[in-house]
């Protein structure tokens, strides 16, 4: 009976669930992940979910039974206990355990985040007021200049029917999947962040220094993400969008840029 009751509601909401690589409406868990790293942080969220809930019935209950129990009416001569050893080292010891628990997964994860394994392609990403520039400086054309150029937000009135107000961009940071890449990312002007939801990144964008991260994009799609770091009037009008295509794909897209 509770599989039949289940099966219907799956049918009943089924097409009001989306699974996209950008905000939905009224969205309140995660994106589709798309990295290692986005898994891994999504996993540790459900793991640490769950020690949460454990602890917040178990302090709830112990609150729900000191009221009910100890109160002037059932107890009208209050006990003269001031402390328990027992009670008092348990009470110690296991948060202990649990954060050590908790700790394990987590600096694994603080580790890899940070972590660049041998990239094989770099892109420096550079904010503006307001906009994104990107600078593949692996390759270069017969002129001896690398590949590079800016990306604005494509204004309301100019969307094409599918497109995502807010969200699309002219050019796209495009990347292979599959592939180790690392973006470097600084900023022009005043403080900028670059970040992408699905792909598990946020890097600060800071005048005169260079910050690096690392991407490993494991399926093809298209990705949003915006400034999230206040930066001016325009600050929500710079959006990003990586799009991530097979390597034969992104070879051929590299030549014809350079080419231009």
């Amino acid at each position: 009976m509770i599989f039949i009751f289940i099966t219907y509601l799956h049918l009943l909401f089924d097409n009001f669930i989306v699974l996209n690589d950008n905000a939905e409406y009224w969205q309140i868990g995660f994106q589709d992940p798309a990295t290692p790293i986005m898994e891994g942080i999504i996993n540790l969220h459900h793991d640490l979910m769950f020690f949460i809930c454990v602890v917040s019935i178990f302090v709830s209950w112990m609150l729900g039974r000191t009221l009910w129990h100890f109160n002037k009416l059932k107890n009208p001569t209050s006990s003269s206990l001031t402390h328990g050893t027992l009670i008092e080292i348990i009470w110690t010891i296991t948060p202990a355990i649990i954060l050590l628990i908790i700790a394990i997964p987590s600096f694994s994860l603080l580790y890899a985040m940070d972590e660049i394994i041998s990239p094989a392609i770099t892109i420096k990403t550079l904010g503006h007021q307001w906009y994104w520039s990107y600078e593949y400086s692996d390759y270069f054309n017969k002129e001896d200049e690398s590949i590079s150029y800016d990306s604005y937000m494509i204004p309301e009135e100019d969307l094409e029917n599918g497109q995502f107000r807010l969200l699309e961009v002219d050019n796209r940071m495009v990347i292979p999947i599959n592939t180790h890449v690392r973006v470097i990312v600084s900023a022009a002007d005043v403080l900028h962040s670059w970040a992408v939801p699905s792909l598990g990144v946020k890097c600060d964008a800071i005048p005169g220094r260079l910050n690096q991260i690392s991407l490993f994009i494991k399926r093809e799609g298209l990705y949003y993400g915006q400034c999230s770091e206040i930066c001016g009037i325009n600050h929500g009008f710079m959006p990003i969008v990586v799009e991530a295509i097979k390597l034969p794909q992104y070879i051929s897209w590299i030549s014809n840029k350079l080419n231009e």
